[in-house]
């Protein structure tokens, strides 16, 4: 269902919110912090459209890869091309947008996986369970766990998917039932351990997905609070 161009959550997110409080003390401080679960779901297109995306914004600021998937969108009318018409485009041309070498040895995998089968058609996707989903996708060349993860999460509305090695996770994870530093800026060296994160988040299931919006959430709070302090 879409409601404002916004994807309604295939989930309850009344219920998500109040076991997570139940279940865990600290977590229910931060969520009251927090505020609502405010999570809609952008239009996920098809996979193939979601991963092309992914793919063209790797390691690039916002507004250049923007720029780079708006000529490419031109070039095939103001849309993303279908894998066939991707296949068939010279990679000169492909060049010509900003792509560069390895993305489009990344984009061209993408639709030949796309073609065979591999990556599943939006139908086919939402019938499959998340291991599947992670196992399909991360077989195109430049797609890891992490990007999938962000699939499921934001495009897919997956309720239990928790990722780890995402920098805002376990930061806020650290932020909310660790010690972070108080005079300098968090380290990767001072952020917990995925084995750790994983057993805290037992309680959570199923509804993990939920859990680590709420862990983001406590990172822009930090945020908010830091600037308010340099300014008095």
């Amino acid at each position: 269902m879409i409601h404002n161009g916004k994807q309604a959550l295939p989930y309850d997110a009344a219920a998500a919110v109040g076991h997570l409080k139940a279940a865990d003390k600290k977590l229910a401080a931060l969520m009251e912090r927090a505020g609502d679960f405010t999570l809609k779901l952008g239009h996920t297109g098809t996979p193939f459209d979601s991963l092309l995306e992914s793919i063209l914004y790797q390691q690039l600021h916002g507004k250049a890869a923007a720029a780079i998937h708006g000529r490419l969108q031109a070039m095939y009318g103001e849309g993303d091309p279908s894998p066939e018409e991707l296949l068939r485009t010279p990679e000169e041309q492909l060049r010509g947008c900003g792509v560069s070498g390895n993305k489009i040895r990344a984009l061209r995998d993408l639709a030949e996986r796309t073609v065979d089968g591999t990556v599943p058609t939006l139908g086919a996707i939402r019938k499959m369970p998340d291991e599947e989903i992670v196992k399909r996708l991360t077989a195109v060349r430049g797609i890891g766990p992490w990007t999938v993860e962000m699939l499921l999460i934001f495009r897919l509305g997956r309720p239990d998917v928790f990722p780890v090695t995402d920098y805002g996770v376990r930061k806020g994870f650290l932020l909310t039932f660790g010690r972070a530093p108080k005079t300098r800026a968090v380290a990767t060296a001072d952020l917990p351990k995925p084995e750790a994160m994983h057993k805290r988040a037992k309680k959570w299931a199923p509804w993990r997905s939920v859990a680590s919006w709420y862990l983001w959430r406590a990172c822009d709070l930090e945020a908010a609070e830091r600037k308010a302090a340099q300014g008095k």
